[in-house]
């Protein structure tokens, strides 16, 4: 079975560009996972995009499985996008490995339209501690990979001020994203106030 880390990161460099920085994060019982930081100076405003490699070297298993199947299941990683120099937004890395991690370690299975809880802002003086799990595709492609294993899928993620997470949790996913659009808020934004809720 080939390894699918170097295929997965091929890929990021393919749509983001070299990474500049990189860090890895080990949690007990657990595979490393790294995170990746890319700048994408193209655009209006410069962005700077982490993106997480490890979370898809085993597939996501139904925590209600006897036994996790070693080769079938969901594959992800987890991509987030924010302007750069706006706050200090590097200390995100060990947010994002947790987040990484939780399908090994609370046997969680990420998908579009999930919440993800870190119960800390997700950097220092972020007004977020929770993300909205996108739908994949946009900014980097799926990775499709030899049969029988599943694609790998590239997983945007949004920050979500607390008041966004609990109104999400009633209204779903798709209101919040709807209010979002409606109000022109920008998600890339890592100072951002709350979209108006009422």
């Amino acid at each position: 079975m080939a390894d699918v880390l170097p295929l997965v990161e091929a890929r990021l460099c393919t749509a983001l560009g070299a990474p500049d920085a990189r860090a890895a994060v080990t949690f007990l019982g657990t595979d490393p996972i790294e995170v990746l930081r890319f700048r994408d100076d193209s655009r209006e405003g410069a962005l700077v995009r982490y993106a997480t490699l490890g979370m898809s070297a085993q597939p996501m298993a139904d925590p209600t499985a006897m036994v996790a199947d070693p080769v079938k299941g969901p594959r992800a990683e987890l991509v987030l996008s924010v302007r750069a120099g706006v706050a200090d937004t590097d200390k995100v890395l060990r947010s994002l490995a947790v987040l990484a991690a939780s399908p090994q370690v609370e046997g969680l299975i990420v998908t579009p339209g999930a919440s993800l809880d870190v119960g800390e802002p997700l950097w220092p003086g972020a007004p977020f501690t929770s993300v909205l799990v996108a739908e994949p595709g946009g900014l980097v492609e799926d990775l499709e990979l030899d049969e029988p294993l599943d694609p790998v899928r590239f997983l945007p993620l949004l920050p979500m001020t607390p008041n966004e997470a609990a109104w999400k949790r009633v209204h779903g996913a798709q209101a919040l994203q709807e209010r979002w659009l409606t109000n022109g808020t920008d998600l890339r934004d890592p100072s951002r106030r709350s979209v108006p809720l009422e």
